[in-house]
C-alpha cells in the first residue's frame, strides 16, 4: 500500500500549516527529513529537510505509530509555517520518496474505516462535522462521529443474531432435553420488540436529514408580490435583483440562514401566473417543482387579497405573508379563521414584521428538527436499510410456524443492519461516501 500525504489545515497563507502523512513509508520519511524518530505522540521541534539536506523549515513533528493512530497506520504530522512556499517545498520533498503520493479526497478517513478504526456511520458523522454550519448540525454530527448510531444499530444486530440462534437451537436440538421449549417464544418476543423499536426510530419525520440539509423554505406567489425583496430582507443583504417589472426572477435563488443554531434554506422563485414567455414558463415550472419538495411555503401576495388557502403544494405547511404591511396599519402575525394557516403582515420597505417572521421561522425549525441530540437516521441509505430490516422482521414473524424461513429472514434483517455500519457488502458505497470529504481528511 502506498503512503499518502496532504495538507489537512486548510488554505494558505496561514499561521500554521499541518501536513499529514500516513502509510508504511512514514519511518523512512521521518528518519530522512527529521533526523530520526521523535518520541511517539510528543510534539517535537525539528529542522525539516529535503532529501538533499536543504532545510525547508523548522517546525513541530508528531510521530504516531500504527495501529494506535486515526488511520491505523504509521502516521506523521508536520506543523510548519503556513506560507505557500513552505507547503509547496514540503510536498515536493514528500513526493520524492518512492511509494509516497498525494492523498485523494477522504482517503485518510477511508483508511481508518478499512483498518477498523471507525465504521461507516462514524465516517459520515465526521463528514457532517466538517461541514457543520449550525449548532444543531454540530451536535448531531459530533454524536454520530463518536458512535451513537453505531452502538444503536450494532445492538439491534446483535439482538437479531441472538434471536436467530435461539430459533436454530430449537431446529437443531429439538429432541434434546436441555433445550427448553420456550426458546422460540423468547426469540419471537425479542423480534417483536426490535420491530417496534426500529419502526419508532424511522417515525421521526426525517429529523436527522432536516438538521443536515436545513429546513427548506420556499417563497412563492404571483409576480411582483415582493418575493425577492422578502428574500433580501431575510438574508439582510441584496441577494436577488428587485425591480418593478413583473417576471424578473426566472431561476431559483437560495440563501442559507442560521436561525438560533438551526439551518434554514430560503428559496426565491419565479412568480406564478397564466401566460408568459417560454423562459418565464420554465421558471414557473421550477418554482412549482421546488415547492413540492419544500418543508414550508411562504405564500406572498398583496394584503388586499381576500384570505384564502393558497394553491396546494405537496404535503408541506403553508404560511400566508401579506406584503406592504405598512399600508395595513400594522404588522406581525395576524389572526385567521383557519388554525392550520398562519398569516403574517410585513413591510420590506420599513422592515416591520420581518423580525416576527424570522422568529416564527426559527421556532418552526426548532420544532421540526430539535436540538440535534436525538439519535436519528441522518441519511436516506440508513432509512432504506432500516426499512428492509423491518420487512425482514415482519416476514420472520409471519412465518413463525416455519422456523427455517423465519431464521433466514432474521439473517437477512441482521445483514441489512450490518450494511449501515459497513460490516457487510458496502464496497459500492465507499467511493460515494469518502469522495464527499475534503482532501487531507
Amino acid at each position: 500500500m502506498s503512503t499518502i500525504y496532504a495538507v489537512s489545515s486548510g488554505g494558505c497563507p496561514s499561521g500554521v500549516a499541518v501536513m499529514r502523512v500516513s502509510g508504511p513509508q512514514c519511518r523512512v520519511v521521518l528518519e530522512t527529513m527529521a533526523a530520526g524518530l521523535p518520541a511517539p505522540r510528543v510534539a517535537t521541534l525539528r529542522s525539516i529537510r529535503n532529501r538533499d539536506g536543504d532545510e525547508i523549515d523548522r517546525g513541530l513533528v508528531l510521530w504516531m505509530p500504527g495501529p494506535g493512530s486515526f488511520t491505523g497506520e504509521d502516521t506523521i504530522e508536520f506543523q510548519v509555517h503556513g506560507s505557500r512556499a513552505v507547503v509547496r517545498a514540503l510536498a515536493a520533498a514528500l513526493g520524492s520518496f518512492e511509494g509516497v503520493r498525494p492523498a485523494e479526497a477522504g482517503e485518510f478517513t477511508r483508511r481508518a474505516f478499512l483498518s477498523g478504526r471507525i465504521d461507516l456511520t462514524e465516517a459520515e458523522g465526521l463528514a457532517d462535522l466538517l461541514a457543520a454550519e449550525t449548532e444543531a448540525q454540530r451536535r448531531q454530527a459530533l454524536a454520530q462521529s463518536e458512535g451513537s448510531l453505531r452502538r444503536l444499530y450494532e445492538g439491534w444486530r446483535e439482538a437479531l443474531v441472538e434471536a436467530r440462534a435461539l430459533i436454530e437451537a430449537d431446529l437443531d436440538f429439538a429432541d434434546e432435553e436441555d433445550v427448553p421449549g420456550s426458546v422460540v417464544d423468547r426469540a419471537f418476543a425479542r423480534t417483536a420488540d426490535l420491530r417496534t423499536a426500529i419502526a419508532r426510530h424511522l417515525d421521526d419525520e426525517r429529523r436527522g436529514e432536516m438538521i443536515r440539509d436545513g429546513l427548506q423554505v420556499v417563497i412563492m406567489g404571483p409576480p411582483n408580490a415582493g418575493k425577492s425583496s422578502l428574500l433580501n430582507a431575510l438574508a439582510r443583504r441584496d441577494v436577488a435583483i428587485v425591480t418593478a417589472e413583473a417576471g424578473t426572477t426566472r431561476d431559483l435563488i437560495e440563501v442559507r440562514l442560521d436561525l438560533d443554531g438551526h439551518s434554514v434554506t430560503v428559496v426565491d422563485t419565479a412568480g406564478l401566473r397564466d401566460g408568459g414567455g417560454a423562459v418565464e414558463k420554465e421558471g414557473m415550472r421550477r418554482a412549482l417543482e421546488r415547492g413540492e419538495r419544500a418543508d414550508l411555503v411562504l405564500w406572498l401576495q398583496a394584503p388586499d387579497v381576500a384570505v384564502s388557502p393558497p394553491p396546494v403544494v405537496g404535503d408541506c405547511r403553508v404560511w400566508r405573508v401579506d406584503g406592504k404591511g405598512d399600508l395595513l396599519g400594522g404588522s406581525g402575525e395576524l389572526a385567521v379563521g383557519d388554525p392550520t394557516l398562519r398569516r403574517f403582515a410585513i413591510s420590506t420597505r420599513t422592515g416591520d414584521g420581518i423580525d416576527r417572521l424570522v422568529a416564527a421561522l426559527s421556532d418552526e425549525a426548532a420544532a421540526r428538527t430539535g436540538s440535534g441530540s436525538a439519535i436519528v437516521p441522518t441519511r436516506e441509505r440508513h432509512r432504506v436499510a432500516l426499512r428492509r430490516a423491518l420487512e425482514g422482521l415482519d416476514e420472520a414473524i409471519r412465518h413463525r410456524n416455519d422456523l427455517e424461513i423465519a431464521a433466514d429472514r432474521l439473517r437477512v434483517a441482521s445483514d441489512d443492519l450490518g450494511r449501515i455500519t459497513g460490516r457487510i457488502d458496502v464496497e459500492d458505497l465507499l467511493d460515494h461516501i469518502f469522495g464527499s470529504f475534503c482532501i487531507g481528511k
